[in-house]
């Protein structure tokens, strides 16, 4: 209010306005712009410093250990090696984040040779530079700190608000986890932070539209953006935060009182339109055409793709070895998961079991590791039925028969259990069995091509059946189960400790996958003998792009069955679970996933605060009580009313979500969240009334970060034995640590 009126007060009939109340119409509609309260620029620096000190040390602290395979490595570790060897992979995720973590071998000169097959396989038997790998992770995570505190400074808030945000991040044991291990959440959680800063950045020069500083930002906002998208789809949850500001934005330049004409409010719109959609996507589409570049080989991923895709890949060096498979070879049959070859021999399954279970007492059929394909009682010849004859080719949906080449008898299942599964068919071999004979229809057997959509349509497709490249399983006619083996339990001493080969009434089941292995009588002049490489075609890119995008929104989507540490949203804000990653039976250590606790919890007090404070303020202002400033006001609804809009867009959609969901989908949300925390902080702490100063009380804010950072240290150290993997801990201790709905491992 300016001294005139002071001093000739209101005129008779006008309204006197609250202190809070704009000075002049325009500036009802102007961009809130925040002021920051001075503070010296040393002290930002030097706290700035001191976090992300810390944030380095939890996230660099014993970074090799465990030495082994941890959780999802076994995903993202695999897809670099795929990389690195040029070999064909499908993939949710879209590729920015995997070729981050393939470029880091690529530095080293690491040649992908390791697969990372299964979690706890060891790193150093393996010469895997996983040190390097981990540590670009650690650096991703170490980095989002100092963004997220220079983020808050950017907003305008004190160096105690910058502090309590980051050491809620910084001292996050879910956070630390992921920042330590080969995953894409610390890609994730850096380039979010990133379009955050980048955005807040922008923000600061709204009065000065079109200048350089603004294009640069409004540019470096929309890159960081197609970065997160370009890591994970959930992304679009921190395009989705942006929009919110950018929408807001222009809905007030669109208001006549702005003074823009319509012209200069397109241009305004057109150049967020370049900036923050058109640029980010074309950036987008560039990951996957270097995806597309690098990877120009044959490989695993060659089913989920089209015909027309596949012959675009040149052949890997599996293809010299895969053969097309004809009626009457001898072939070798292994077993996709545990790389166990399907054997008989001439001894036959006991009269009665330990148990005392009575079997059928015929010939034992087992499956067999590092046995050689010589050996003829790995060997089975492909019998023909019905019109089939000797040297036609072999087709997915084929019934055949399979002759055991050591003894003579033919492979079959029928309604007996099996020697370990009560539940499973035992697989045994039957001798002269000829057509219209007793056990004939036993014998019979359809090649079921396996691929991972259930849809129908691509499981029942016709084709050619090849040596080690078409996976299959083998379902039996008669009482419709798949062939199956295990190896989390093996034959006692009558079955050589050889692995026990079932019926698995579960047909869908994903470890009933086996392959031709190799053809063993193939002879020197037959044409599969010679390797003919073939025909590599071009297909546009754009093509290649959609039916890829198209195969990876579908298979997303189907991501719903059931997981042991699946979770649902409403546990997440409150940390009421978490995830087993890792555990050493031999040392009885682990490594669990599981957030801060009195940091998650003091997230969700302050967002509950937040919508307190908002509804009090609504309801005053009903009864025309000003209890804020016009600065408190902007504040409270523009500054932390984004992050807490960014923290909603972050977490609400996921109860729309029907896929698997984890506490990990929770830390983008969690992030936001801690910047929002340290900001109503400060504004708790602040003196906010129209006729306060609106300074922060420096005392109290100081007591509260001081009080909320013990609490979220303490928890950090509490629970640093499982978040490092690197103590044993005894079961007592363990037991005091499963809070709330938390299992760990070892607390018996």
């Amino acid at each position: 209010m300016s001294s005139t009126l002071k001093k000739r007060g209101p005129k008779k009939g006008e309204r006197v306005r609250s202190p809070s109340e704009p000075d002049d119409i325009k500036s009802k509609v102007d961009l809130p712009i925040v002021t920051p309260e001075p503070e010296p620029e040393f002290k930002y620096w030097a706290a700035c410093i001191v976090v992300t000190t810390l944030a380095a040390w939890t996230r660099f602290y014993k970074i090799g250990t465990p030495d082994k395979v941890v959780f999802d490595e076994v995903h993202f570790g695999k897809f670099a090696s795929y990389y690195l060897e040029g070999t064909y992979f499908f993939d949710l995720h879209p590729p920015f984040a995997k070729l981050l973590i393939a470029f880091v071998g690529w530095l080293i000169g690491y040649n992908g040779k390791f697969k990372f097959e299964s979690i706890g396989e060891s790193y150093i038997e393996n010469s895997v530079p996983y040190l390097a790998y981990r540590s670009l992770s650690a650096i991703q995570g170490t980095a989002t700190v100092p963004i997220m505190f220079l983020t808050m400074k950017t907003l305008g808030f004190s160096v105690a608000a910058c502090i309590m945000s980051s050491i809620i991040v910084c001292f996050d044991n879910a956070h630390v986890t992921d920042s330590r291990l080969i995953l894409l959440d610390a890609t994730l959680n850096l380039t979010v932070a990133m379009a955050i800063y980048c955005y807040a950045k922008f923000s600061t020069y709204r009065k000065h539209p079109f200048t350089q500083s603004w294009w640069t930002w409004l540019f470096a906002t929309g890159i960081s953006l197609s970065l997160v998208i370009s890591t994970k789809y959930v992304g679009v949850l921190t395009y989705v935060t942006i929009g919110i500001g950018v929408l807001h934005e222009l809905w007030i330049l669109l208001d006549y009182r702005r003074g823009l004409t319509l012209g200069q409010f397109a241009q305004h719109f057109f150049a967020r339109f370049f900036a923050l959609i058109l640029v980010p996507f074309c950036l987008y589409l560039y990951w996957f055409y270097i995806h597309f570049a690098v990877l120009s080989k044959s490989g695993p991923g060659d089913n989920f793709m089209s015909s027309e895709f596949q012959e675009t890949l040149l052949e890997s060096p599996m293809a010299k070895f895969s053969k097309q498979v004809k009626y009457c070879d001898q072939i070798t049959i292994k077993h996709k998961d545990t790389e166990a070859f399907l054997h008989s021999h001439e001894y036959d399954y006991p009269l009665r079991y330990e148990n005392g279970r009575v079997s059928s007492n015929t010939r034992q059929v087992n499956a067999v590791i590092d046995s050689a394909e010589e050996d003829v009682n790995n060997q089975w010849e492909i019998v023909p039925i019905g019109d089939k004859k000797k040297g036609q080719d072999v087709f997915t949906n084929d019934i055949i028969r399979l002759r055991h080449v050591g003894t003579g008898g033919y492979l079959l299942t029928h309604d007996v259990a099996s020697p370990l599964k009560a539940t499973h068919e035992e697989f045994t071999l039957a001798f002269d069995e000829e057509e219209g004979s007793k056990k004939y229809n036993e014998t019979l057997f359809r090649l079921r091509m396996y691929h991972a959509s259930s849809s129908a349509k691509k499981q029942n497709q016709r084709k050619r059946v090849m040596t080690r490249a078409t996976p299959l399983k083998i379902v039996h006619m008669d009482t419709v189960v798949a062939m199956w083996t295990h190896n989390d339990e093996v034959l006692p001493e009558w079955g050589f400790g050889q692995q026990e080969v079932c019926g698995n009434k579960k047909i869908q089941d994903k470890d009933n996958v086996w392959t031709f292995d190799t053809i063993t009588n193939l002879a020197p002049t037959d044409v599969r003998s010679k390797y003919i490489p073939k025909t590599v075609t071009t297909m546009p890119f754009l093509k290649k792009w959609w039916e890829l995008q198209f195969l990876m929104f579908e298979h997303n989507n189907k991501l719903s069955s059931e997981h042991p540490f699946a979770s649902q949203p409403n546990e997440w804000p409150l940390a009421l679970s978490g995830v087993s990653f890792y555990n050493d039976k031999k040392t009885r250590r682990q490594i669990f996933f599981v957030g801060n606790i009195p940091g998650f919890w003091l997230e969700v007090c302050l967002l509950s605060i937040y919508i307190g404070l908002l509804l009090g303020d609504q309801i005053s202002l009903r009864r025309n009580f000003h209890l804020l400033s016009k600065k408190a006001r902007s504040r409270l609804y523009n500054t932390l009313g984004f992050l807490f809009a960014g923290w909603a867009a972050h977490y609400f959609p996921f109860y729309l979500m029907a896929r698997q969901k984890f506490l990990h989908h929770y830390l983008p949300a969690h992030l936001i969240a801690a910047l929002f925390s340290g900001g109503l902080v400060e504004f708790i702490s602040t003196n906010n009334s129209p006729t306060g100063n609106g300074r922060v009380n420096k005392y109290k804010i100081s007591a509260l970060v001081a009080v909320f950072s013990l609490a979220i240290i303490w928890f950090f150290f509490y629970f640093r034995p499982i978040t490092y993997g690197d103590v044993t801990l005894t079961p007592q201790e363990v037991k005091a640590r499963e809070w709330f709905d938390i299992k760990l491992h070892y607390s018996t």
